[in-house]
């Protein structure tokens, strides 16, 4: 993870460069050492926004500042941000501003701003993070599945745990796995370890996961609050100053414990697979 502030600058250096071209996740985590799934999660601790949201943001700042400064028709600052119609555009506009793109042009319209991210080093309150790194054969879980997409996952996520609850289908939820699609997507598992023994309860599925390093931190705590908040600290703390190795896979595993009867007891795991880093210091 070296250098790394460097790299994801220049990551959101290339997405201002093309805020009126096409956008690709690939394209843009291609700046790091990242793969796409690795990269938007750590925008999003970073960040405190998606990627997608973000390249809105700054689409809808700039479409802003120029139908105010200028005389330009409105479908032709619409399509070079990317929106096929004048009306997918006003939606969009009306979205982030509060007004219709016509009204930017008045005096005093009150508009909103997003200026570019530039990723600084600062001096933050010291939290600590329980972790170990262990090494783990391969293994298999099984379970049910659904198809999230970055930009939407931590609202839909917890409505797919809440869905479960109500029909457990079996499973007990000692799983929540992340498993990359295609870098824009992911498919999230409520999973338990297989059993080759035990019948798999129908509708359930199963997948292998690969042996090899893994970070296993630990969270104390009320859910889902705990686990968010190490994931942060994971992504936008830990990872970065991380040396000696470097991110692994396309997957990421919670590990839920026993329910507590007080939350406060309540302990959960995050794990995060991990391989040597080639470079040595």
């Amino acid at each position: 993870m070296e250098n790394w502030i460097e790299s994801f600058q220049q990551s959101i250096n290339f997405i201002e460069e093309n805020l009126a071209g096409t956008l690709e996740i690939e394209d843009i985590a291609k700046r790091t050492a990242l793969s796409p799934f690795y990269y938007q999660r750590m925008f999003g601790a970073l960040c405190r926004m998606t990627v997608g949201e973000y390249i809105r943001a700054r689409r809808m700042t700039c479409a802003a500042q120029e139908l105010s400064a200028a005389d330009q028709k409105v479908i032709d600052i619409a399509l070079k941000y990317g929106y096929d119609s004048p009306d997918s555009f006003a939606k969009a506009f009306q979205r982030f501003h509060g007004i219709a793109p016509s009204k930017a042009r008045e005096a005093g319209a009150a508009l909103r701003s997003l200026m570019p991210f530039r990723i600084r080093i600062s001096m933050e309150g010291g939290k600590m993070l329980d972790y170990r790194i262990t090494e783990k054969a391969p293994f298999t879980v099984m379970g049910i599945r659904r198809r999230f997409n970055s930009d939407t996952s931590y609202q839909e996520i917890p409505k797919f745990w809440d869905e479960w609850s109500a029909d457990r289908k079996g499973l007990k939820g000692m799983f929540g796995l992340c498993l990359d699609t295609d870098g824009k997507e992911f498919d999230y598992w409520i999973a338990d370890l297989y059993v080759p023994w035990e019948t798999i309860p129908e509708g359930c599925e199963w997948t292998e996961i690969p042996g090899g390093l893994w970070a296993q931190f630990t969270c104390r705590g009320p859910l889902p609050d705990s686990l968010q908040s190490v994931n942060t600290q994971i992504w936008s703390e830990w990872l970065p100053a991380l040396k000696g190795y470097t991110l692994a896979g396309n997957y990421s595993l919670e590990v839920y414990g026993p329910s507590a009867e007080n939350p406060e007891d309540c302990e959960s795991y995050i794990w995060i697979p991990l391989k040597k880093s080639e470079n040595k210091e």
